[in-house]
């Protein structure tokens, strides 16, 4: 496999990365199953005592549910090395508000988070209305966190994508949901997820980590990229997921580097690049 140089910095001139982040669908798994070099990928970061965490803008399971699913694609990713939206936007409520209350609709990964950052989850008159993944999104409380907002609440959003997978075809995501509520009420959500840089710089200081020696593995320009990009990180496209080769010129920035898959980054663990 042949590593596409997207970028003139020589190597050389740059400090060495010791931390990793990485997207998880398109570069990790895909459709439930490991994908070639992830395992490696990981034993070699594990190997050399390298910090890193597993991305994922997906807010329904808890990150032991997304450890367990990942053992059975063949990965075996601690649940301490998982970070998701949910995470995030557990991270940001507790450094804006500490221990404050929230009207969250979301699954078990959301909820559990919140509970974790020490929010009280209630109706009645919450700081915040938190969106997050759902299954099925339930009407009556989708009006509820309407009427909450209207009242005072502020609206947060874990991530802004629009449409989700599921074996019978496309599903409405947060993003979608999330326009539904914003023009009901005229008010916009501020969302934790990628592109915004706020879940990659509370990753990097949950492992301990500076911006300028840390580097990004996504799929996704408009996502794992940009965040990367606009954190401050050395980016890494792979081309095993969302994006392809001739996708990458339609954005007005570039990824560090452009790889067939994640297996070709071993060789940069391994040089501290």
């Amino acid at each position: 496999m042949t590593t596409i140089d997207a970028a003139p910095t020589p190597l050389d001139d740059l400090p060495p990365v010791s931390a990793w982040l990485s997207d998880m669908d398109g570069v990790l798994v895909k459709e439930n199953r490991a994908l070639p070099g992830a395992q490696q990928f990981l034993d070699a970061l594990e190997q050399r005592g390298i910090p890193f965490l597993v991305l994922t803008n997906n807010s329904i399971f808890t990150n032991r549910d997304l450890s367990a699913r990942l053992e059975r694609s063949g990965l075996h990713v601690p649940e301490e090395r998982i970070w998701t939206s949910a995470n995030a936007t557990a991270a940001f409520l507790h450094q804006q508000s500490p221990r404050s209350t929230a009207f969250a609709i979301g699954e078990a990964g959301l909820t559990t988070a919140l509970h974790a950052a020490g929010y009280i989850m209630t109706d009645q008159d919450p700081e915040y209305v938190v969106l997050g993944e759902t299954r099925s999104y339930d009407f009556n409380a989708i009006t509820r966190a309407i009427r909450l907002i209207e009242k005072g609440a502020k609206f947060i959003a874990t991530n802004p994508d629009v449409t989700g997978p599921s074996d019978e075809g496309t599903l409405p995501a947060t993003g979608a949901i999330a326009a539904m509520i914003q023009a009901a009420t005229g008010r916009s959500p501020y969302f934790v997820g990628k592109p915004n840089p706020v879940m990659i710089r509370a990753g990097l200081n949950k492992i301990g980590a500076h911006s300028e020696h840390a580097a990004m593995v996504g799929d996704r320009m408009d996502t794992d990229i940009q965040a990367g990009v606009e954190a401050g990180l050395r980016t890494h496209l792979v081309l095993s997921g969302s994006t392809t080769i001739e996708q990458v010129e339609n954005f007005p920035f570039r990824p560090f580097g452009i790889h067939t898959g994640i297996g070709e980054l071993i060789e940069l663990i391994e040089g501290g690049h």
